[in-house]
């Protein structure tokens, strides 16, 4: 995602366009993977000494309400990346050393729905974990 799509996803919500939520939503789309809190604190301080990380939490919460990011737990973290600019259902398979995820079009719905008929699904998320082939042979796992 280029600058110019950058700055319009965030005009598009309500959030105020500031610099630093810019700089960081920059990060989170450059880096296309799910990022902790604290990596993305690691990153805003190089520039911004005195950022706290309740300042990065509460922005990347924000933007997550917003739509502009995708949230998930990772080793008992919370994690973030941008959404998904596929425009179909899909799900996704994601490692647990370094975040990156797979597009995966498939959707298990419809055999849970036949379990139980019944049961109306308001919502679901469906993820899979597990470790990408580059942390495999670097022996991150």
């Amino acid at each position: 995602m280029n600058e110019t799509e950058q700055l319009n996803r965030l005009r598009a919500s309500s959030l105020k366009v500031t610099p630093k939520r810019l700089e960081m939503y920059a990060y989170l789309s450059e880096e296309d993977r799910y990022i902790s809190a604290k990596e993305v604190l690691e990153y805003m301080r190089d520039k911004h000494p005195t950022m706290s990380f309740d300042t990065v939490y509460r922005n990347l919460k924000s933007f997550a309400e917003e739509g502009l990011l995708e949230a998930t737990e990772l080793d008992g973290e919370k994690s973030f990346r941008v959404t998904c600019s596929a425009a179909h259902h899909h799900h996704h398979l994601i490692c647990r050393s370094c975040g990156k995820t797979k597009l995966l079009d498939l959707c298990p719905m419809r055999f849970v729905e036949a379990l139980d008929p019944e049961f109306e699904v308001v919502d679901h998320k469906f993820e899979i974990y597990g470790y990408c082939k580059e942390c495999k042979q670097k022996g991150l796992i």
